[in-house]
């Protein structure tokens, strides 16, 4: 009765110890990086102890690694705004951050002088940096992450361990390749491989959009296709306002039964006509004040 659990307990290691000489037999001269070996090793399935020959050999490390976090921006290749930053400088993730390792300084139109929603300067102190991924978690915009580069080992880290923001800058295709189910998870959250502003932008105009395929791995459809924005010309009608005229011309006219129609090639109305129209147009203006003021 007493003493039970110790024998259990040294009855586990005598145990260990055996299958750490098995398993060593078992995986002679076998390289452990593939991510079978790994999730394998890893797993509960796992026995004895192994050593990996570091550097040359490297365990792959989980999709939800989290290391120092890196900024996103487009791709070059974007059609429309290459290399453009993700990042809007609102300061939530130097908010959250419990060391307080970030500071951003906000772009800011040179003539205007008025605050820009980019990044003029963003910089991260590595060595202060605890690797929570606060930063990551409160963005609004997904323009934080959290990097799997681990080897940032250097003799000056009074230079070097300071990254800035042409060292945190990171294109949307190393996320994916690096996360490729969170950054599908993303997407299809956001409704789009695009920046958030980007897709409500897009969708004001009924553009289409970069949609998230049904796996991480598929492609998206329809591709990014660019917007082209024609500008609309209007004429100058006396008595009118431009908006007005463009509602005019796009609304077709009217014609009671009994008149003949004005003519097409022509498409404008008459001095006598306008006039009419105006004043009608004053008029119901002028009765809906009364009726409002009554």
């Amino acid at each position: 009765m007493y003493g039970m659990g110790i024998l259990k307990g040294l009855s586990v290691t005598f145990k260990h110890f055996i299958e750490s000489y098995t398993d060593d037999l078992r995986y002679a001269g076998k390289k452990l990086t593939t991510t079978q070996k790994f999730e394998k090793r890893q797993g509960t399935d796992t026995a004895g102890v192994y050593t990996v020959q570091y550097p040359d050999e490297k365990i792959a490390v989980p999709e939800r690694f989290r290391f120092i976090p890196f900024l996103v921006v487009e791709d070059n290749d974007h059609p429309e705004r290459p290399g453009h930053d993700w990042c809007t400088s609102c300061g939530i993730c130097a908010k959250v951050c419990p060391p307080q390792c970030i500071w951003i300084v906000r772009g800011e139109d040179p003539v205007s002088k008025r605050p820009v929603p980019e990044p003029q300067a963003f910089f991260i102190d590595i060595d202060i940096c605890m690797n929570c991924g606060y930063c990551a978690e409160f963005c609004p915009f997904d323009a934080i992450k959290m990097d799997h580069d681990y080897e940032m080992a250097d003799y000056d880290r009074t230079e070097t361990h300071i990254h800035d923001k042409d060292k945190l800058s990171k294109p949307l295709s190393y996320w994916r390749k690096i996360a490729p189910t969170t950054a599908w998870e993303e997407a299809i959250a956001r409704g789009s491989w695009e920046h958030q502003d980007v897709v409500k932008q897009k969708q004001k105009v009924n553009a289409p959009l970069a949609i998230p395929g049904p796996t991480p791995d598929s492609p998206y459809v329809p591709p990014i296709v660019p917007v082209k924005e024609e500008p609309v010309e209007t004429t100058q009608v006396t008595g009118e306002t431009a908006a007005q005229e463009v509602v005019r011309e796009a609304a077709p006219p009217t014609v009671a039964e009994g008149t003949p129609a004005p003519a097409a090639a022509s498409g404008e109305l008459s001095a006598e006509e306008r006039r009419a129209k105006r004043e009608a147009a004053l008029a119901r203006k002028a009765a809906k004040q009364e009726g409002g003021e009554g």
